[in-house]
């Protein structure tokens, strides 16, 4: 019975393991070559007031443009989700999009940029998504 139980926690435990990171697409057509698109939605609504463009143009150049000078581009967005009490809500948003062509080199860059916008203006969340593209600059 021991022994059945440590299996199961074993096999468990390893259901955890953390995915392997985004790996980048392979095959691309000259002049394009392998790169990753991260897109990231940061709601403007704050449990009291919204976070004007000053604040949000101050965020991304003191946390995102020093970790991304290369290039990045910013959209605005309607967002809208359910929060957790359950009621669905809906904000204006923006869209940060950057294309890197080095997939792990950014992982510690985009968290830092996540974590900060959650802690500067009092977030949830900022939804994340990563896609191998093909691109040329």
């Amino acid at each position: 019975m021991r022994k059945t139980v440590l299996a199961a926690a074993l096999l468990a435990l390893s259901a955890c393991t953390p995915p392997a990171p985004q790996t980048i697409a392979t095959t691309c057509t000259a002049p394009l070559k392998p790169a990753l698109q991260i897109d990231l939605y940061f709601g403007l609504a704050t449990k009291d007031r919204e976070i004007g463009d000053v604040e949000w143009a101050a965020f991304l150049n003191e946390e995102v443009t020093p970790r991304f000078p290369d290039g990045l581009s910013v959209l605005d967005v309607a967002g809208q989700y359910r929060i957790p009490s359950g009621r669905i809500t809906r904000e204006r948003s923006k869209l940060l999009v950057i294309i890197v062509p080095d997939a792990p080199s950014h992982l510690p860059k985009v968290q830092a940029i996540i974590d900060t916008y959650k802690r500067q203006f009092n977030q949830l969340s900022v939804l994340r998504v990563e896609r191998a593209i093909c691109a040329a600059f």
